[in-house]
């Protein structure tokens, strides 16, 4: 499915594979975040981390009524504030995807599928 968005000049249909790699890429950059984890649930109790070419894997895009949802689910390292770095992603992924595509983001959902150590 695609999202369209009508201009002066004509519609644009942007994939929401497209938009799930843009939010991905956006929240990668936030502190604290270690990577984005699968949609799916945990294998054997250990979330998958998941690498930069799979960012949209660990991202769900929901368009309804001109409504956009984002859904994120990540991992965060451990020692940091889990509610401050799911605040900071979803202030940057909102951003991001207002401000540099022009979409209106209704709600970006966090969740946090684990806590990593960094060695």
């Amino acid at each position: 499915m695609t999202i369209q968005l009508e201009t002066e000049y004509g519609r644009i249909d942007i994939s929401e594979e497209t938009v799930a790699v843009i939010a991905g890429s956006a929240a990668m950059e936030c502190y604290g975040l270690v990577g984005m984890a699968s949609r799916k649930q945990f294998k054997d109790g250990i979330a998958e981390l998941l690498g930069r070419e799979n960012l949209a894997r660990g991202v769900e895009v929901r368009h309804d009524n001109k409504r956009l949802a984002i859904h994120l689910y990540i991992i965060v390292s451990y020692g940091t504030k889990i509610s401050e770095v799911a605040y900071n992603i979803q202030r940057k992924v909102k951003y991001v995807l207002n401000e540099v595509v022009g979409l209106e983001v209704a709600q970006v959902n966090v969740v946090v599928q684990g806590v990593r150590v960094s060695s």
